[in-house]
């Protein structure tokens, strides 16, 4: 089969395009999908390049997030049928794993997931925008809702708000009935932030997002009557120079939401702010499965918009994947075979 393979960590140059990957073969409680789409996720960049600490199978097939339609139903598999319409949960539940990591993902043109990793995609949603769902919006919804209690009247700052989590970050607060205050790299993209409904946006580029803030919402204090002053919640999952800036714009009992680390993992921290102005650092690591049907009825019913940039070929996987690791992204990007 046509797969994008990666045989070695390192750069853009190490995920290549090959014709005569050997095709999947299903065992026991496996089923083989016919790849429609597949959404890749900044993950994918950390992958390639390699990952203290995790030991990733080589040859590799990356892709996270895949989408298609059964193709063979393997031994002892019930319920599914070949052209059933799936998406793959990307985290194996039971035997433990991980979908373009420790398994080959949705990068080639078939794919191999166990049954129960199946997830029936909606007439209405389509292979596209199931395949941007799971990693991006599912640990959004997750951190947002779950771990977050996003409320109506509360002020949140999302920082790297173009990417795949941020617009769905954003989306979900306005559902609640937030005021979003959107941070993107470029006025284009802070255009298009205001378009999918953030109140208000800041080049963090061109402006120093700690000062914009207290420029909008006052500086934090716990003195002088003051406590409302500042942000409620912050979604930071870059880490690197902003996070302590993050802290600083959080009110007294404000909530630091984080699902990763794309600017670098280990910031400079100052727990001065944690513990004066009781501060909550919540962590979310992934989702639920029933975090994907949610998010398939809000798709479904209009409710939230799965932003996609860009679409490639399989062939241009490696661009894919590069358009990522140089920010130069607003929402999803989607491969398809």
């Amino acid at each position: 089969m046509k797969a994008a393979v990666v045989r070695e960590h390192g750069g853009p140059d190490r995920l290549n395009f090959e014709t005569g990957f050997p095709d999947p073969k299903p065992g026991e409680g496996d089923v083989i999908v016919a790849v429609k789409a597949a959404s890749l996720n900044y993950h994918d960049v950390f992958t390639r390049r390699g990952m203290p600490g995790i030991k990733v199978p080589m040859p590799a097939i990356m892709g996270l997030d895949t989408a298609g339609e059964i193709a063979e139903v393997g031994p002892g598999v019930s319920g599914w049928k070949r052209g059933d319409r799936v998406l793959v949960d990307p985290i194996n539940r039971v035997e433990g794993g991980l979908m373009g990591e420790t398994m080959h993902g949705g990068l080639a043109e078939l794919c191999k997931a166990r049954v129960h990793q199946l997830v029936r995609i909606p007439d209405g949603v389509s292979y596209a925008d199931a395949a941007a769902l799971p990693c991006a919006y599912g640990t959004a919804l997750r951190m947002m809702t779950t771990n977050g209690h996003v409320a109506k009247g509360e002020t949140v700052l999302i920082l790297g708000a173009s990417g795949g989590v941020g617009v769905c970050c954003l989306q979900i607060a306005k559902l609640a009935g937030a005021e979003v205050v959107a941070c993107a790299g470029t006025d284009a993209k802070a255009k298009r932030l205001m378009e999918l409904g953030a109140d208000k946006t800041i080049n963090y580029v061109t402006h120093d997002f700690q000062q914009e803030v207290y420029n909008l919402y006052g500086k934090p204090t716990r003195r002088g009557g003051g406590t409302d002053r500042g942000i409620d919640m912050v979604v930071n999952y870059t880490g690197g120079d902003t996070w302590v800036k993050s802290l600083r714009v959080l009110k007294v009992g404000g909530r630091l939401l984080t699902c990763g680390a794309t600017a670098g993992f280990d910031p400079k921290e100052d727990i001065r702010f944690i513990w004066t102005f009781e501060l909550q650092v919540l962590g979310s690591n992934g989702w639920d499965p029933e975090d994907l049907i949610t998010l398939f009825d809000l798709v479904e019913s209009g409710k939230l918009k799965v932003l996609i940039d860009k679409a490639y070929p399989l062939e241009n996987a490696a661009d894919a994947v590069r358009v990522i690791e140089d920010r130069k992204v607003f929402g999803k990007v989607v491969v398809t075979p």
